[in-house]
């Protein structure tokens, strides 16, 4: 069965008035975040980098109805495999 990838968006404010949304992916175990890709430049406002965050993590969903899904997943496979007798 297909899984959705667990991948959040925050802002990081490195400078005072310097936003940048960055995506994290949930590792190994839920206590593991690895970055997988941040703004190139800033936003001037909190709201608008998270606003390019969120379009950006859109992005890694080809269809609205099912969200990112984990690379090799097919959602339209049967779930149940046959049995060999």
């Amino acid at each position: 069965m297909s899984h959705i990838r667990r991948i959040a968006v925050h802002v990081d404010e490195p400078e005072p008035g310097h936003f940048y949304w960055v995506l994290m992916e949930e590792g190994g175990d839920a206590s593991q975040w690895i970055e997988l890709e941040s703004a190139d430049e800033a936003c001037e406002m909190w709201l608008d980098a998270l606003r390019a965050g969120v379009r950006a993590l859109e992005g890694y969903a080809p269809d609205e109805r099912i969200g990112p899904r984990t690379s090799g997943d097919d959602e339209d496979a049967n779930p149940v495999l046959e049995q060999e007798t």
